[in-house]
C-alpha cells in the first residue's frame, strides 16, 4: 500500500471521506487503492524514479491521484498552468523531457499540438468519460492496473513560476527531490502542517484556486498527508464558496484578494444567508491585499483571516494573525523560527527599520531552490550563496513586522524618484468605480518613466474625462502628486492570473508597441 496514504487508510473507518469532487466523494480506502493501481500505471509506462510527468487537468481527483502516485514514485509531477497554450506547453514539455502527459478532454488539442511543437513523443493520457484516438484512458488504465510492488521513492511537484515577467521558471526545491526516501514526505507534511494549522483528521479543506498553484498544493496536500479532508471546487464560485463552507462544514479554506473582493461583492441576502460557523481560518496571500478588502473581510467573518509572504521559491517567510494585522495596517507579519528575512539597500547592507529596499531570505535548516535547467537565473536570484531573493521591496518597522513595498521589476523611476505601483494600486482600488486597477511605469522622454494606471471600470462605466477627474482628485487627497498617474488607460477586463497577479510585460508590450484592446485618456 502507499505509505503516504496507507496510514489514513487504516486508521478508519472505512468510510471516511478523503476527497469530495464534482462526481462526488472518494473515502481513504478508495484514494489508497486508486494510487497503488496508479503505481502500477506509471511503472507500465516506463515512468520511474527521475522521469517527469505533465499533469494538465483541472481541480479534480484525478490531479490528486496523479500527484500522490509521483510522489510515491520518484517521479517529477509539473502541474500545468490551464490557460497556456500550445508554445508555452511544448517549452515545458521540452524543459522537462516528460514522458507522459495526462490531459483532461478540454486540454487534449493543446496538449496534442504542444508535443508536435516540442518534437518529443510522450504518452498522452486522457482523463474523460470516452475514448479518444492516439489516447490511453485514465479510468481505464486505472481499472486494469495491477498494484506496484516495486520499492517507493521520493518524487514530488515541480512548479513553474508564474511567469509575469517572462517565461516561467522551474522551482527545484525540497518537495521535488527525487530520490530521497518517500517517509521524508512525513517530515514536510508536519511542516506544512503546523504552518496551516491542520496537524491531524478532523479538518475540512475548501481548495478554491487552481491546483497547479504551488500555494493551493501546499493546502491541499498539506490537508491530505496529515489525514484530513479536501472538498474540491472545480472552479472558483464566490456564491458557491460560501455554501460549501456550510454544506460540508468547512474549517479551512485558502483566498487571493480578487476571491475576497467577489465575496464582498456578493448580494446582500445571499451574504446574509451564510452561516460560517465551521470556518477556524481563511489564509490569504499570493498577491497584495487592499486594507479596506481585508478589514470588510474581518468584520465579516470575525479575526479568522491569517496572511503569509512568500513565493514558491521560499515557503511562507512571514505570517500575520488578523489581531496582529488590525493592530499593524498593511503588515505581512513576522518571520517564522526556521527563515532569516531582511531588508537590503543596492549595496547589500541591511537597512533599519523604515527603510525600504530589497527582501532577502535564508532558511535556518538549510535548504535552498534552484531553477530548473536555467544557472543564469538562479545565480540572479542568489546575491549571496544560500540566500534567495524574490526580487520584492519592503521595510520592517521596529517590531519586526514587514511591510511589502513593490517588486523590484514593478517599480517606476520618474524625474529620479521611485515610486512604487502598488501603493497606487491599493488607493484607486478603495474608488467605487474601479472595478480592477494596474499601475506601471511607461517610457518618458522628459522624466525617464511616467505613472500610467490601466483601469477596469465598474459596470462598464467610461473612463471619460469626468472620471479621471474624480480618480485624480482622490489620488491627490491619499498620495503624493507625483505619485499621481500621468495617463489613465481603460481596458473591459485587467487580466490577472489565479494568484491574483497581472502579467505587466503583457499590459507594458501592448501600450508601447500593438495597444489592441487598450485605449488611452
Amino acid at each position: 500500500m502507499p505509505t503516504l496514504t496507507a496510514a489514513s487508510a487504516a486508521a478508519g473507518p472505512g468510510d471516511r471521506v478523503a476527497i469530495v469532487d464534482s462526481i462526488g466523494t472518494t473515502t481513504w480506502d478508495e484514494l489508497d487503492d486508486r494510487v497503488a493501481r496508479l503505481l502500477g500505471v506509471l511503472e507500465s509506462l516506463g515512468v520511474g524514479s527521475g522521469s517527469s510527468l505533465l499533469l494538465m487537468t483541472g481541480n479534480e481527483r484525478a490531479s490528486i491521484e496523479v500527484i500522490l502516485a509521483c510522489m510515491h514514485a520518484g517521479v517529477l509531477v509539473v502541474p500545468v498552468n490551464a490557460h497556456w497554450v500550445a508554445d508555452e506547453v511544448a517549452y515545458v514539455l521540452a524543459d522537462t523531457d516528460a514522458r507522459v502527459i495526462v490531459a483532461g478532454e478540454g486540454r487534449l488539442e493543446v496538449a496534442r499540438a504542444a508535443i508536435a511543437a516540442s518534437g518529443r513523443s510522450p504518452a498522452l493520457v486522457a482523463v474523460c468519460d470516452r475514448d479518444v484516438a492516439d489516447t490511453l484512458n485514465y479510468e481505464r488504465l486505472v481499472a486494469d492496473a495491477t498494484r506496484s510492488t516495486s520499492g517507493e521513492t521520493f518524487g514530488g511537484p515541480m512548479f513553474y513560476t508564474s511567469g509575469t515577467t517572462g517565461r516561467p521558471k522551474g522551482v527545484r526545491s525540497r518537495l521535488n527531490a527525487v530520490g530521497a526516501p518517500v517517509d521524508a514526505w512525513r517530515v514536510i507534511a508536519d511542516g506544512i502542517g503546523q504552518g496551516i494549522g491542520i496537524s491531524g483528521p478532523g479538518a475540512t479543506l475548501l481548495l478554491t484556486g487552481p491546483i497547479y498553484h504551488s500555494v493551493q498544493w501546499v493546502y491541499t496536500f498539506g490537508t491530505l498527508l496529515n489525514g484530513s479532508t479536501v472538498v474540491v471546487q472545480p472552479r472558483f464560485d464566490a456564491a458557491a464558496v460560501l455554501e460549501d463552507i456550510d454544506r460540508h462544514e468547512v474549517t479551512h479554506l485558502h483566498l487571493v484578494p480578487t476571491q475576497m473582493l467577489r465575496l464582498l461583492r456578493l448580494d446582500e441576502s445571499t451574504r446574509d444567508a451564510f452561516s460560517g460557523a465551521s470556518l477556524r481560518c481563511a489564509y490569504h496571500g499570493a498577491a497584495p491585499c487592499p486594507r479596506w478588502v481585508k478589514q470588510a473581510m474581518i468584520d465579516w467573518w470575525g479575526p479568522i483571516l491569517t496572511e503569509y509572504y512568500g513565493g514558491t521559491e521560499a515557503g511562507f517567510l512571514t505570517t500575520i494573525s488578523s489581531a496582529e494585522w488590525m493592530e499593524r495596517p498593511g503588515s505581512v507579519g513576522r518571520p517564522g523560527p526556521n527563515v532569516e528575512v531582511t531588508v537590503v539597500d543596492d549595496d547589500g547592507r541591511v537597512l533599519p527599520p523604515r527603510e525600504a529596499g530589497v527582501i532577502r531570505f535564508r532558511s535556518r535548516e538549510g535548504h535552498d531552490f534552484r531553477y530548473h535547467n536555467a544557472e543564469d537565473k538562479t545565480a540572479a536570484a542568489h546575491p549571496e550563496p544560500g540566500v534567495g531573493t524574490l526580487g520584492d521591496v519592503g521595510w520592517f518597522d521596529e517590531d519586526g513586522y514587514l511591510y511589502l513595498t513593490d517588486r523590484v521589476v514593478d517599480m517606476v523611476v520618474s524625474g529620479g524618484v521611485n515610486i512604487y505601483p502598488a501603493e497606487i494600486e491599493a488607493v484607486l482600488s478603495e474608488h467605487a468605480a474601479v472595478a480592477d486597477v494596474a499601475v506601471l511605469g511607461l517610457p518618458d522622454a522628459e522624466m525617464g518613466e511616467q505613472v500610467v494606471a490601466v483601469v477596469q471600470t465598474t459596470g462598464g462605466r467610461p473612463l471619460d474625462d469626468a472620471l479621471v477627474a474624480q480618480l485624480e482628485a482622490h489620488c491627490r487627497e491619499r498620495l503624493a502628486g507625483y505619485k499621481c498617474p500621468r495617463r489613465w488607460t481603460p481596458i473591459d477586463e485587467l487580466p490577472r492570473n489565479e494568484a491574483g497577479k497581472v502579467p505587466k510585460h503583457l499590459l507594458r508590450a501592448e501600450l508601447t508597441g500593438s495597444t489592441s484592446g487598450l485605449g488611452d485618456r
